[in-house]
């Protein structure tokens, strides 16, 4: 059974940087591909980052661009989600997820989900 345990988020100034962490069980984590979304209160959970199984696709959001950077580690089982210049607007609950095959942005895409964890940006 895979199971994704999130980490990192909490409250951060605009502007501010957090570093989320994403922990998979399970051997076969190198072998798929891995996303972050993202849900803010009242609207539909979105893609934020993902990225292939060897590192060498990487996907984000037109939002994120440029400020966001998504990584792995595979020795650690862990991919990461790098945040700098956060906005009000990037509060949500951000979760990691591993995908079905392939690399891709839509949420069907995907069978496991972590519980996610909670980001506030706010002065």
């Amino acid at each position: 059974q895979v199971q994704l345990v999130e980490s990192g988020g909490g409250l951060v100034q605009p502007g501010g940087s957090l570093r989320l962490s994403c922990a998979a069980s399970g051997r076969t984590f190198s072998s798929y591909a891995m996303g972050w979304f993202r849900q803010a209160p009242g609207k539909e959970r979105e893609f934020v980052a993902a990225i292939n199984w060897s590192g060498s696709i990487i996907y984000y959001a037109d939002s994120v661009k440029g400020r966001f950077t998504i990584s792995r580690d595979v020795a650690k089982n862990t991919v990461y989600l790098q945040m700098n210049s956060l906005k009000p607007d990037d509060t949500a609950v951000y979760y990691c997820a591993r995908a079905t095959r392939g690399i891709g942005i839509s949420r069907s895409e995907y069978d496991y989900w972590g519980q996610g964890t909670q980001v506030t940006v706010s002065s």
